[in-house]
């Protein structure tokens, strides 16, 4: 009897250990279906799954950066982004395609669009976004992003209707680390 208690105890603190094991350690992809209750900038929003809020940052892109204070300002395009993710995606209930999950929590996902797209596709297309070729382009999970970027910055759309845009993996050294750490920087 002790000895069937026992294993019952280590089952279930296997089970226990095994059902906490961050998303980020799974293996393949995953699903995440629920309603978009924020966006909070161009490539991260907030989705509602079950009681459970999940911060979800858009695969394979980097949106300008929003503003956080005087210390972190944003980017030029940076609330157009924003406001441009939010129009697509919104209060809508969507069944996201994720990748892992970051660093921070969040989970890396494709967002598609009821037409067939991704938002992430989009994003790019309309030339709100990069492709995130940060890391040496560690972060792009979609090959198609690079022609999309190219395709939007030769229409001079968006984002690329400025000389000189900087890509968000940039800004936030040359401006935020800059002005954090005391340096001067000339770009925001």
């Amino acid at each position: 009897m002790a000895r069937c208690r026992q294993a019952r105890i280590l089952w279930a603190a296997g089970l226990c250990m095994v059902l906490s094991v961050p998303v980020a350690q799974a293996v393949g992809p995953y699903a995440l279906s629920g309603r978009v209750v924020d966006v909070s900038d161009g490539d991260t929003l907030t989705l509602l799954v079950g009681r459970d809020r999940h911060r979800v940052r858009l695969a394979s892109i980097d949106a300008p950066e929003t503003g956080h204070g005087r210390r972190r300002p944003g980017q030029p395009y940076g609330q157009a982004a924003r406001k441009a993710l939010a129009g697509l995606v919104a209060g809508k209930t969507l069944t996201l395609r994720c990748h892992e999950q970051d660093r921070y929590g969040r989970d890396v996902c494709d967002v598609p669009l009821s037409d067939g797209r991704t938002a992430n596709r989009v994003m790019v297309e309309s030339g709100l976004a990069w492709a995130n070729r940060q890391g040496g382009g560690k972060y792009l999970r979609d090959p198609a992003m690079a022609g999309l970027e190219r395709q939007a910055r030769d229409r001079g759309l968006g984002l690329w209707q400025q000389p000189g845009a900087i890509a968000p993996w940039e800004w936030r050294w040359q401006c935020w680390d800059a002005l954090e750490n005391g340096r001067s920087t000339t770009i925001c």
